[in-house]
């Protein structure tokens, strides 16, 4: 613990010195407007409308302000026809009280009858990319690179997320708003009220926020921005900080330190099957998470007894390769300021990026061998001083004879601000047992991230462990360099993973690699007006080598793209691959391939048919060589049939034939989500999954009520069957949960 403590004492001092510098947040704001003024440039600056009376969300433009204020509006489109004038009109009135910002937008339709709205959910992957939505970015520290993110569609449902630096979007931070949507004749309706309580700024009472906005017309296929961004970042481009306008002279409060509290209680009725029967077990418990505003930008989380009962069920994975398998964050505690802790890649701690290593994996704490782990307690402090952001995360889980020994996770992650969209930093991780446990791991590192003009970027790290009784190379680097433009593309990439590189608190894919990584594309739009909008192709070299030198494996692909003005994609692609099995490999019961160097290659043939229309999804054949044999795949990912306005059905199914020299075999992976959206604040959901390789059978049913802001009720029923068992298909476990949490807000 001495270095950490060191490490963090160290890092702590140096955010402190450095928030004197907090002056150089962000650029120097013009004078307040009417409501919007333009230079001779062209930028913007915007003015909101300080109210005497809180507005009424409901939906309906009845109040004074929208009679009496002229709205914002002329939005321009960046797809299809970059830089005209949006298609439909959108209005927006931004105003706030002394306890909310007021966001409010007028949509207006031609056809609102094909106005495309099917999710409620909160936070579901449809509400964005298939639905009908107006979106709008705050940058509360109008430091021009990270922000806040909020998301309606034209039936209510709605997403909220944070942004750091410009890319790196995290879309399970949930924070407390109100909302409501209305139709007019002539299109649709957003009112929106996002209390400062919800939100960190820069000390001060007086603020200078950065502001954008977007609306998608899907029928048309058509995105508009009140700024407009590089059209190839999409919607991607509402991150863009650096190109919102500043909105002045919003009044807060004067920065009393905001305390919630949610405590919860939880009921299980769990089974097990043992000696040919199903042993029950009923218990019940307590817990509680508390957030506290250190400071207006500093916040601590705590969190104790902590309890993710609710949380849904991993998706089945299939794998053919000898390497480890990803499974993605779910759990709230985790996912919320998790951009903080991103170490040398574009994405977030719980996204994993192909062979690059994760110094940070928050699946390692308070799961064992897919099975959950107790979390006694734990805290974390994130937020920002001065050009600094910092983040601290200690958590401390129980031990028992099939966990393990108690263990201790310590993160603490440093980052400082440079030029316009750059940053260093540094992340120290320390992962310890408690006598008796395999000892102690600790992983260290600095990474740096330079982002030049709008689309060139350079990653880089470089980290090291020690890991007790390990040996051999425990060091990893990287080097990325990135051109994503609309025509063109390009990223250059050198990895190396040492053979005893080991994150206690991190994930690592493969090890003892030295990877060489070019890769070119060419997208071109052809005239406006025909069924396509752009063409792409694409080719990629990867190569990569052991420690020693000696080639394991290589990749050369070429892929051919076409995205049609509807937004459904028709691909090609082509792959030849080199695989070199240091040693005998299983690849399913009863097939072993032997150790030795193979080449095969494939191709792969695959259509999406976009979110608007009702059934959407991506069907997919795939054929060719496959080590010692040939493999056949068919499968259909992404589904969604929507057979009313709150009710949807999401199936997946992919079938894998493969016929080596050692044997032949098939794996089916099929499963299904059925959804049933009450409100916007109660939906019911059936996940029900098949994997053959496993022979297992699984079902989570969700009920998630949110009964006021912030507060839920969750009833959950698990259970996992045996499809081999003699007495098919033969239950093996099932849970019912009752778990009720209530936010209170100081």
């Amino acid at each position: 613990m001495g270095l950490l403590a060191r490490t963090f004492a160290c890092s702590l001092l140096l955010a402190i010195a450095a928030s004197v510098e907090a002056s150089a947040a962000g650029p120097a704001p013009g004078q307040a407007p009417p409501l919007i003024s333009r230079d001779a440039a062209g930028a913007a600056t915007l003015r909101a409308v300080q109210l005497a009376q809180p507005l009424r969300i409901d939906g309906r433009l009845d109040e004074s302000l929208y009679a009496d204020v002229q709205p914002i509006s002329d939005f321009v489109q960046i797809e299809p026809e970059e830089g005209s004038a949006a298609t439909e009109r959108t209005e927006i009135w931004l105003a706030f009280d002394a306890d909310n910002l007021y966001v409010t937008f007028r949509n207006f339709e031609s056809q609102p009858q094909r106005i495309v709205a099917k999710e409620m959910r909160r936070d579901h992957s449809t509400v964005w990319s298939g639905d009908d939505i107006v979106s709008f970015f705050l940058d509360t520290f109008y430091d021009r690179r990270n922000g806040v993110e909020f998301t309606v569609n034209a039936i209510g449902g709605r997403q909220d997320g944070q942004t750091t630096n410009e890319r790196q979007y995290n879309g399970d931070w949930n924070t407390i708003w109100d909302f409501a949507v209305g139709r007019f004749d002539g299109g649709w309706i957003v009112e929106t009220a996002i209390p400062f309580k919800s939100l960190r700024y820069r000390p001060g009472i007086e603020q200078t926020w950065g502001f954008n906005a977007f609306r998608t017309n899907r029928w048309k296929n058509e995105l508009s921005y009140l700024f407009p961004v590089p059209k190839e970042r999409g919607q991607q481009g509402l991150h863009m900080a650096s190109l919102a306008a500043p909105i002045v002279g919003v009044i807060v409060p004067s920065g009393a330190k905001n305390l919630e509290l949610k405590p919860y209680a939880i009921s299980n009725a769990t089974g097990q099957r043992a000696g040919g029967t199903i042993a029950g077990d009923l218990s019940a418990d307590v817990g509680v998470d508390a957030k506290y505003g250190v400071t207006q930008n500093i916040t601590a989380d705590l969190t104790y007894n902590t309890d993710f009962a609710q949380v849904e069920a991993d998706t089945q994975q299939l794998n053919l390769t000898r390497f480890s398998l990803f499974f993605p964050e779910k759990r709230e505690f985790f996912l919320e300021n998790s951009g903080t802790f991103a170490f040398g890649t574009a994405g977030n701690n719980f996204n994993a990026n192909g062979d690059a290593p994760l110094l940070f994996y928050s699946r390692r704490i308070g799961l064992e061998g897919g099975q959950p782990v107790p979390i006694d307690a734990g805290g974390r402090l994130t937020g920002r001083l001065g050009r600094f952001n910092l983040g601290l995360l200690n958590i401390q889980t129980s031990g028992d004879d099939a966990a393990g020994p108690s263990t201790n996770f310590s993160v603490v992650r440093l980052k400082r601000d440079l030029l316009r969209r750059s940053s260093v930093g540094m992340m120290t991780t320390l992962r310890r047992e408690a006598n008796g446990g395999a000892g102690t791991n600790l992983a260290y590192g600095v990474d740096g991230t330079f982002a030049f003009f709008s689309n060139l970027a350079i990653n880089t790290y470089w980290a090291r462990t020690e890991t007790t009784g390990a040996t051999g190379q425990a060091t990893s680097y990287r080097g990325q360099l990135e051109y994503t433009g609309d025509r063109y593309g390009v990223q250059l990439d050198r990895l190396v993973v040492g053979d005893s590189f080991n994150p206690g608190v991190g994930f690592v894919r493969r090890t003892d690699m030295r990877r060489t990584l070019a890769q070119g594309r060419f997208s071109p739009r052809p005239r406006a007006g025909g069924l396509v909008r752009k063409y792409s192709w694409t080719g990629t070299v990867a190569v990569i080598e052991n420690g020693s030198g000696h080639l394991e494996s290589r990749e050369q692909s070429a892929a051919f793209g076409i995205d049609f003005q509807n937004a459904d994609r028709f691909s090609l692609d082509y792959g030849g691959y080199y695989e070199l099995l240091p040693a005998p490999f299983r690849i399913a019961p009863g097939v072993t391939l032997p150790a030795g160097g193979y080449r095969y290659h494939d191709t792969r043939l695959s259509f999406t048919r976009a979110q608007l229309h009702k059934i959407s999804g991506t069907v997919s054949a795939e054929y060719g060589p496959f080590y010692n044999g040939h493999k056949t795949t068919l499968g259909a990912s992404g589904g969604r049939v929507n057979l009313a306005t709150r009710l949807s059905v999401e199936p997946t199914y992919s079938v894998n034939q493969v016929d080596l020299l050692q044997g032949s075999f098939t794996t089916h992976l099929a499963g299904t989500r059925a959804t049933w959206t009450a409100t916007p604040l109660m939906f019911t959901s059936a996940f029900l999954q098949y994997n053959s390789s496993t022979h297992a059978l699984s079902a989570n049913v969700r009920l998630r009520w949110e009964y006021r802001p912030g507060s839920e009720l969750f009833i959950v029923y698990n259970e996992d069957r045996d499809t081999m068992a003699r007495r098919f298909p033969q239950l093996e476990t099932r849970a019912f949960i009752v778990k009720v949490n209530r936010l209170v807000r100081f």
